[in-house]
């Protein structure tokens, strides 16, 4: 028996409001299970979030090459033909996804998404599981 995932979708809304030309945002686990999503459906939002768990375990490869520092993923931009992608580490075992038109505002995003994880980090927080249980 898995315990019952709170919504937390409204902890996404002021990011993608706030932002204009947010297209998604996805809270995503370390192993790709979403936890939170705005603007988009839970289909795409889960797809996201699988592409997003390879993405960021490929960025902690690339981290453990710099040996000062922790490893650990902080963000990552990608800018495709029509928009950026963004993932950010957003709390324990959790990150921070948004897809955004190619009119969007980098340096804003960027802002808003450091904001949002640095005021509600602990509650983006994804707790272990252990045979699909939240321990």
């Amino acid at each position: 028996m898995t315990q019952p995932r709170f919504n937390m979708d409204w902890m996404l809304r002021d990011l993608a409001s706030s932002v204009p030309e947010t297209r998604h945002v996805v809270l995503l686990s370390s192993d790709g299970l979403c936890m939170a999503q705005v603007g988009t459906d839970k289909d795409t939002a889960d797809r996201l979030a699988a592409a997003c768990a390879g993405l960021q375990s490929l960025s902690g490869a690339i981290a453990a090459e710099f040996p000062e520092g922790d490893g650990r993923m902080r963000l990552v931009v990608i800018e495709v033909d029509g928009g950026f992608f963004y993932l950010m580490a957003a709390g324990i075992s959790s990150y921070l996804a948004v897809l955004a038109e190619d009119s969007v505002d980098a340096g804003l995003m960027g802002q808003c998404m450091r904001d949002l994880v640095a005021r509600l980090g602990e509650h983006l927080s994804s707790p272990p599981r252990v045979d699909g249980r939240v321990t």
